[in-house]
């Protein structure tokens, strides 16, 4: 059902610390992809992943509801495909803007989870902040591996791009000035779509239309993402994690030989038509080198690149999804620092 309200805040949550509720979850699915790794099918340790990943999901969101500010108007639980059960949106605008009617540069945001879990709800807390800074934000769901595998959430995100733009005026979107965005495996779809919408022998490749004009797509705002995937450390503590999760999602269990998943190492396709970035992850996240290298490859193209990474002994040591935990000063330094890069893109 489509529900419409203006958001305020609820004062009396005291969440524990979502940072802590996902690292707790991380370990726990650690441990369940070493004890099943050896299996013939990544679906029972991807069902387990999912369960722990969703309880710290759940304790984020609770923990950024101190905040969220009041008068954000939202549209929750849209569906942008009525074929697809999967396929539901949620939109935040500043409540004046939607009494007037303006439309407003928009953030499309993917949410994360290692691409077997994750929900739109479980951001929607960061979602409404950063709508409160003048901006509509889309929360897209799409479906989680193994139920569907790649690349059905490209299409998926496509089809939601498709929606908003049939129904900008509405909704408060600005189709001429869209902005892709993620977190974790939401950061890679986001950029392969990105790519897809700006290359389009990658989209051919691929094999998934782009529904955006290049010149609608004004940047990327990417976090603690995955961009190439040959060169994850399989062989680290996160080893049995990396690869469950990855044959769920590729659908086959030798993931780095199968041509079709070969275009998800999106930083091995990038070119000169990549829309500007903003890449960010921490100094403890086990998949930081993938964003240095991201930042790397793009420069290398001419890309403009803002990014935000920490030396090895900054201190609190920051982890994966590390940017949501607004209640350090980190996480808070690099939403002013994301805000700076979309006033100057948009």
């Amino acid at each position: 059902m489509l529900k419409t309200k203006i958001h305020s805040p609820d004062a009396t949550l005291r969440p524990a610390s979502g940072r802590r509720a996902c690292l707790t979850a991380l370990g726990g699915a650690l441990m369940a992809a070493g004890c099943t790794s050896l299996g013939i099918s990544p679906r029972p340790t991807a069902a387990l992943i999912r369960l722990g990943f969703d309880h710290g999901g759940e304790a984020m969101a609770k923990a950024l509801a101190k905040h969220v500010p009041a008068g954000v108007h939202e549209v929750l639980d849209e569906s942008y495909d009525a074929s697809d059960a999967d396929a539901r949106l949620d939109v935040f605008t500043p409540a004046d803007a939607a009494r007037s009617g303006r439309a407003l540069p928009t953030i499309v945001w993917v949410h994360g989870g290692a691409w077997v879990s994750g929900d739109k709800g479980q951001v929607a807390n960061y979602l409404r902040i950063l709508a409160s800074h003048g901006y509509t934000v889309v929360g897209v769901n799409y479906s989680i591996a193994p139920r569907k595998i790649y690349p059905e959430p490209l299409r998926q995100i496509g089809a939601a791009l498709r929606h908003l733009q049939a129904h900008a005026q509405r909704l408060h979107v600005d189709p001429q000035r869209i902005v892709l965005a993620g977190d974790s495996a939401g950061a890679q779809l986001a950029a392969q779509v990105a790519n897809l919408i700006s290359v389009p022998t990658y989209a051919r490749e691929v094999g998934v239309a782009p529904t955006l004009q290049r010149a609608q797509l004004r940047g990327v705002l990417l976090y603690c993402g995955a961009y190439d995937i040959a060169t994850v450390d399989f062989k680290g503590p996160f080893g049995p994690f990396l690869q469950t999760v990855l044959w769920a999602y590729a659908g086959e269990r030798d993931f780095l030989n199968a041509p079709k998943f070969r275009p998800a190492s999106v930083l091995h396709y990038v070119t000169r038509d990549f829309p500007p970035a903003f890449v960010s992850a921490g100094n403890h996240d086990p998949l930081e080198s993938q964003s240095r290298d991201l930042v790397a490859a793009l420069t290398r193209h001419g890309v403009r690149v803002d990014s935000q990474f920490y030396a090895k002994d900054h201190q609190p040591a920051l982890g994966h999804e590390y940017q949501f935990n607004l209640d350090q000063d980190d996480g808070q330094r690099v939403l002013q620092r994301s805000l700076r890069f979309l006033a100057a893109i948009v």
